[in-house]
């Protein structure tokens, strides 16, 4: 067997709608010939190129993340530190930006989108926005609307969040223990955020709550909280934690790879891994002796890199192509520069063809620093 790479002459012509040709790849074996092309939609009309965003890997970009607001009313110890500085409110988009950049992604493509934070729903008069975007699942443009929440406001928002044609939402819950959840999440109230979910579910929403795995602090309650949210029809998915951000506590300490969870929890369950996708990165289990569905995420031990289908837009208009990595793109400037959408279109389809091919994510006794410096908050994970 041998391989053979040839290379078209990379074109840009942003007025026809062509974007490069990357690498052409000849493999050769002995049963015949195989021929493996990949493109950065090389050739293809503009008219075409706006319903389709592919990576130079090519990947499909169809899932929009947007961090509506990097403030949140829990300051939980593996996101942010207790005193964190918040961008100042004049620098945040309106809320009628946010509704205009989310529309020329979806005009793109983009049939998957969600609202996170910081709290999502601690943004003034966010049910506006959500509003305006339900138009687009009216119209079939957008395939699903939906938000990541601490759960906070849930019972405030659940019936809105309902007739706005939100389907079902996220809701981050580490821990069934009161006095656990106010010293994870450090402003937190339990209570408060049951009565949500009660909401939630009164109001037809479908909940999956997500848990970041944290080493000798929940392990040994997920078999518990699994349990409870099967009981309740909630999938539940568990997340190893990430080094984003500056935080009082030690990482290295926090970590717990879900290898050795999943190894746990087979001593106790029959886990089957089953093909159920929700757009994310999440890879699913059924769990026999629950009937319910475990979720695994796991950006350190086994990243989803190859499969990404999303970027992230923050509250201000910058787009990071990667969570575990740096390079933005600003959108701001040609959001304001121009009433038309032109010049806003063409840089997203520059940073889209700057998305890498995955991230670099360390955790360990000789990387003290964390891989990217922004917390979570500010892309919302």
């Amino acid at each position: 067997m041998h391989q053979t790479e040839t290379f078209s002459q990379p074109t840009r012509d942003v007025g026809r709608g062509m974007l490069p040709k990357i690498k052409t790849f000849y493999l050769e074996c002995g049963i015949g010939s195989y021929h493996i092309a990949v493109y950065n939609d090389a050739a293809r009309p503009r008219e075409t190129l706006a319903m389709d965003m592919i990576d130079p890997f090519g990947r499909t970009i169809s899932y929009l993340r947007v961090s509506v607001t990097d403030r949140c009313d829990f300051r939980c110890t593996y996101c942010m530190a207790e005193d964190m500085t918040f961008l100042p409110k004049k620098d945040l988009l309106s809320l009628e930006e946010l509704d205009r950049l989310c529309t020329v992604f979806i005009e793109k493509g983009v049939k998957k989108l969600r609202l996170t934070g910081g709290e999502p729903l601690v943004r003034k008069n966010i049910m506006h926005l959500v509003h305006q975007l339900s138009r687009h699942l009216e119209s079939g443009a957008l395939e699903e609307l939906t938000l990541t929440t601490n759960g906070s406001q849930l019972s405030r928002f659940a019936a809105e969040l309902a007739d706005c044609g939100v389907k079902r939402i996220n809701v981050s819950l580490d821990t069934l223990n009161a006095e656990k959840f106010h010293q994870i999440t450090r402003w937190g109230n339990l209570a408060k955020v049951m009565e949500g979910i009660d909401a939630a579910q009164k109001a037809g929403l479908k909940i999956k709550l997500n848990a970041v795995a944290l080493r000798d602090f929940n392990d040994a309650e997920i078999p518990e909280l699994m349990r409870w949210a099967h009981g309740r029809g909630m999938d539940l998915t568990l997340i190893e934690t990430m080094p984003m951000g500056e935080i009082e506590a030690d990482r290295t300490d926090q970590y717990l790879p879900l290898s050795l969870l999943r190894a746990a929890l087979e001593r106790q369950f029959t886990l089957a891994d089953i093909p159920y996708k929700t757009g994310g990165p999440a890879r699913y289990v059924h769990v026999a002796e629950t009937g319910g569905r475990l979720g695994f995420i796991t950006p350190m031990t086994h990243n989803f890199c190859e499969s990404c289908n999303r970027v992230r837009l923050t509250c201000t208009g910058t787009l990071y192509m990667c969570l575990g990595q740096e390079d933005a793109a600003d959108l701001r400037a040609p959001l304001r520069t121009s009433e038309g959408n032109e010049l806003l279109s063409v840089a997203i389809d520059e940073a889209i063809g700057r998305k890498p091919k995955g991230h670099d994510f360390i955790i360990d006794r000789r990387t003290s620093r964390p891989s990217v410096s922004r917390h979570m908050s500010v892309t919302g994970g």
